[in-house]
């Protein structure tokens, strides 16, 4: 079967939660459905223009709120923290099919990358550090305060070994994070921050790769092996490939899918995939803004193949050799990208300032155009709390 490009996009972004208007009612309910479509939402500190996590949900929903995710993780506890491809906030009832991956940390753990950060004393400090949170409860990292001496053993981000131990802690799955304060982690056991009913079930390594791989598929539409491994970065490309040839002889077929060029890339999809693309929902031409750590675009191989949009972060490039800026959000306009812009909100003057514009070469800024930028710029402007939007004559 040949999926076309145009079906291709429209597979990806309804997938992806960006098929339908960013208006309408929007509560906690709906985000913990729209996070569970996603499968996660990554976490991350810059705030130039808004927290990752919170431009994310709120390009999807112009009634996204601060208060629904922290109410989400941190009353109902509906989400935990965890990786992926990075650190995410990821619906709770997934907690099951991360415990190999806590397995997979502790025997790590008499690997010399932990030894060297954790020091000589590593299995005392790491036992001492769970006792301190079981008998106090919730602690952050500046409540252990180790000695100077304790910080020259490789600790991690220049942490002593007690605060290494928490991380260590947390990602063997012992520690969960129970909120984030000024986006610091609060560390607490996880048997009481994840409710019994998302720890008890012990699925087995070949059932949990069975469920990551068609979680993954359902998200994408169509996808390659490595594609379906990269989605929440636990399965190995060989087992995505083992699952694929056992679907192959069930539910899943083989397509051919068009690029932005033309050329045809081998993937597969689910034997439903011709109705799926039946019902998919044309996007609205509504112009939006993305993170730079939007799940549509992590991909940037599958971004340029099928949207002809070259894009790169350019957070860690030196200044001297940007393109074209320190945080540029990539221009949607429904099932195209149009552009970029370097934006940056000036939090003390409540200003939005759109430092550079840069569209596509076959994008014209006329009229229309225009109008739907400074719609959008007014819209993130209201989200982000600034009281002004300058483009600095960009729009005239």
């Amino acid at each position: 079967m040949q999926i076309s490009n145009k079906d291709a996009r429209l597979l990806l972004l309804n997938r992806q939660g960006l098929a339908s208007p960013t208006s309408g009612v929007f509560n906690a309910d709906k985000l913990q459905s729209l996070i569970y479509q996603l499968g996660y939402v990554q976490l991350d500190s810059i705030n130039t223009v808004e927290r990752a996590h919170h431009m994310i949900l709120h390009s999807r929903a112009d009634g996204y709120q601060h208060k629904h995710l922290k109410e989400l993780h941190e009353q109902h506890q509906s989400l935990f923290e965890h990786w992926t491809h990075d650190a995410c906030l990821i619906p709770s009832e997934f907690y099951s099919h991360w415990r190999h991956r806590f397995n997979a940390a502790k025997q790590k753990s008499a690997s010399p990358h932990w030894q060297k950060r954790l020091g000589p004393d590593g299995p005392k400090i790491v036992s001492a550090v769970k006792s301190r949170i079981k008998k106090q409860g919730p602690l952050m990292s500046r409540d252990f305060d180790d000695k100077a001496k304790d910080k020259g053993h490789g600790g991690w981000w220049g942490w002593g070994a007690s605060k290494t131990a928490l991380e260590y802690l947390w990602r063997t799955g012992e520690l969960a994070v129970a909120r984030r304060e000024g986006f610091q982690k609060v560390y607490d056991l996880s048997e009481r921050v994840i409710d019994i009913s998302h720890r008890a079930p012990k699925p087995s390594l070949h059932e949990t790769i069975d469920w990551k791989c068609r979680q993954a598929l359902l998200r994408l539409g169509c996808a390659t092996p490595a594609e379906i491994a990269a989605y929440w970065a636990s399965v190995s490309v060989k087992q995505a490939n083992d699952w694929v040839k056992h679907g192959l002889k069930q539910d899943l077929i083989q397509v051919q899918v068009e690029t932005a060029s033309g050329a045809y890339k081998s993937a597969v999809a689910f034997e439903t995939i011709e109705q799926d693309i039946s019902e998919l929902k044309i996007p609205p031409k509504q112009l939006r803004f993305l993170s730079p750590f939007d799940p549509l675009i992590r991909d940037r191989k599958r971004l340029e193949r099928l949207f002809d949009f070259d894009y790169r972060v350019e957070i860690f490039v030196p200044e001297a050799k940007r393109q074209y800026g320190y945080y540029v959000l990539p221009i949607l306009e429904g099932a195209r990208f149009t552009g970029r812009a370097d934006l940056k909100v000036h939090r003390k003057e409540g200003r939005l300032e759109m430092k550079g514009l840069w569209l596509e070469d076959d994008v014209v800024l006329n009229v229309t155009r225009k109008r739907a930028i400074a719609k959008a710029l007014k819209r993130l402007a209201v989200f982000t709390g600034a009281a002004t939007v300058d483009t600095q004559a960009l729009l005239k």
